[in-house]
């Protein structure tokens, strides 16, 4: 069967610039894909790549596209190569919804808590209140942007204004070198803290061993401290995950689908190994969100840890979000993102 194949760059500005130990990040730039067939059904798929995380880039994106022309079959676009593993995401999801085979089903979970994301620096103070109001009880700070010993006494102040019962994971971005994150850990030790999100990071521009002495570090901070420890920008595809299982990795993989190609598999092996998994987004728009947020809906077992997708309102422009903000995402609010609409909109 021929499918037509359109697909539309995007370069859409951030409400608020995202700050991380990575830098400001001030707008969001990813590819829509659209697969219609000759019955003029379509689906639609996001390629939504971080290119400091090792991702491909958008200008790679594009090139792949561009070489297939007007009208593509099935088997060539699952061909496209495992290193355009955000493009995989995109054409696995537009052909998902293409089918009709997107999670519809009773199966899985109807709702999943969500954690609220916090500004970086001392202006979290001012907005985990209005956050715990609302009825988030899981939260997640932005660290490694400031100096270490400024933030470490805003640490303070902000687990003194967490309700009861609540729980904060701490984000460095892989923003610290091993002796930071020791002070971090000796620090939060006995405290609230759910888990601390890659504490140092090796990039995949770094040489093999130099991967390798970071990887060193992680197992060596997850053994050596009670704080459990999650990787994040360590994992970009399917290779990144069995290298870490066969590690024997005890603490969180936080899993951001729209980079791991056709995410089937590779949630699989994470179930069948019974891996503590968090969802996250990638800050990519409803499209994408979409089909991040029904694999995490379809996972399978007990509920997973809080979604990594409290981001939104996040766009300037609302038809390119995803679910509203809540202390829990549904599956009947995922099921109603419009595709359509996020594509008409960037005409």
């Amino acid at each position: 069967m021929r499918l037509r194949l359109a697909y539309r760059r995007y370069l859409l500005p951030f409400r608020t610039p995202v700050r991380t130990a990575h830098g400001v990040w001030a707008e969001r730039e990813g590819v829509l894909v659209r697969l219609t067939d000759e019955s003029g059904r379509a689906g639609h798929g996001e390629a939504a790549p971080i290119p400091w995380f090792g991702t491909e880039t958008p200008d790679e994106i594009e090139a792949a596209l561009a070489s297939f022309g007007e009208w593509v079959t099935e088997e060539q676009l699952v061909a496209v190569p495992a290193r355009l593993g955000c493009l995989r995401f995109a054409i696995a999801g537009a052909l998902s919804a293409l089918r009709g085979s997107e999670s519809s089903s009773d199966a899985g979970h109807a709702y999943l808590p969500v954690a609220a994301l916090l500004p970086a620096g001392r202006a979290v103070l001012t907005a985990v209140a209005a956050k715990a109001e609302l009825g988030f009880r899981t939260f997640k700070w932005k660290v490694g942007v400031g100096d270490p010993a400024d933030e470490l006494a805003i640490l303070d102040d902000l687990l003194g204004q967490l309700p009861a019962g609540a729980r904060l994971r701490l984000d460095a971005n892989g923003g610290w070198d091993a002796r930071v994150a020791r002070r971090w850990l000796e620090r939060t030790a006995d405290r609230p803290i759910e888990y601390i999100e890659q504490p140092c990071f090796a990039g995949k521009n770094e040489d093999a061993g130099t991967r390798r002495r970071m990887d060193d570090v992680l197992r060596g901070l997850a053994e050596d401290y009670p704080t459990p420890l999650a990787l994040d920008e360590s994992l970009v595809g399917a290779q990144d995950v069995e290298h870490w299982l066969a590690e024997g990795w005890r603490g969180v993989f936080v899993i951001k689908p729209a980079l791991f190609g056709d995410p089937t598999p590779v949630m699989a092996r994470l179930a069948a190994a019974k891996a503590d998994v968090v969802f996250s987004s990638a800050l990519e728009t409803a499209v994408g969100a979409r089909a991040a947020l029904q694999l995490a809906l379809a996972w399978p077992g007990e509920k997973p840890r809080a979604l990594g997708f409290g981001v939104w309102p996040l766009f300037h422009e609302s038809v390119f979000d995803g679910p509203y903000v809540a202390p829990f995402i549904r599956k009947e609010d995922v099921e109603k993102l419009n595709a359509e609409a996020v594509w008409n909109a960037l005409t």
